[in-house]
Formats: structure tokens, C-alpha cells, sequence
């Protein structure tokens, strides 16, 4: 389960660090207020194709961030050990992954 993103220089957005509470979220607001930013911000994390016009006006990077909630058991805890990247502390799962303007992107899982 999504519990939360972070996101730092993406379109208009500077800095953002966003919780999300178990159960149902909905994200409104009127045209423009930036709801598509936090989708294509989520995109990035999860590995969408990257466009370095997500890049913040001044900017050198973009970056963001999923913070993901999984269980004992889960089958991305048997993914992590199978290739060999860290295991997810207190339960959590974190991708990252940033933007730079020249359009070279780098990906994290848990930090490394």
C-alpha cells in the first residue's frame, strides 16, 4: 500500500512530502491546482518513461520518491532477496528514482 511521496523540483512543485492514511484517498482540486504533477511524479518513482521537462523552472534534478507499506510475506520481499538489493526496514518499501536536465535519469530501491 502507498503510504506516502516525496517529491522535490518536479514541474511547479519545490518540495513535497505527502502522507497517506490507510483506507480511501482522493485527490481534488480545481484545474491546474496540481493533481496530474503528483500522478507524473508517482510515475517517475514506479519507473514511468522520464521526461526532463518534469524538471522544476531552475532546477537541476527532479526526484521522487514512493514509500510503499508491504507486509511479511509479501512477493516483493522474495524479489528484493532475489536480486540482491536491501531489504525494506520497518515493513516499507522506497522507490526513488530522479530527472536530470540533460535527460539521464538514476533509479533507487530502499537507497541503493
Amino acid at each position: 500500500m502507498l503510504i506516502g511521496l516525496s517529491i522535490r523540483d518536479v514541474v511547479l512543485i519545490e518540495t513535497l512530502d505527502l502522507e497517506i492514511e490507510p483506507g480511501f484517498t482522493a485527490l481534488t482540486g480545481e484545474t491546474g491546482a496540481g493533481k496530474s504533477i503528483l500522478l507524473d511524479a508517482l510515475g517517475l518513482a514506479l519507473g514511468e518513461r522520464a521526461d526532463r521537462r518534469l524538471v522544476r523552472h531552475g532546477a537541476e534534478r527532479a526526484q521522487a520518491s514512493a514509500i510503499f507499506e508491504i507486509g511479511t510475506g509479501h512477493p516483493a520481499i522474495a524479489l528484493l532477496e532475489e536480486l540482491d538489493l536491501p531489504e525494506a526496514e520497518d515493513g516499507r518499501l522506497v522507490l526513488s528514482r530522479s530527472i536530470s536536465l540533460d535527460g539521464k535519469s538514476r533509479a533507487y530501491v530502499n537507497d541503493a
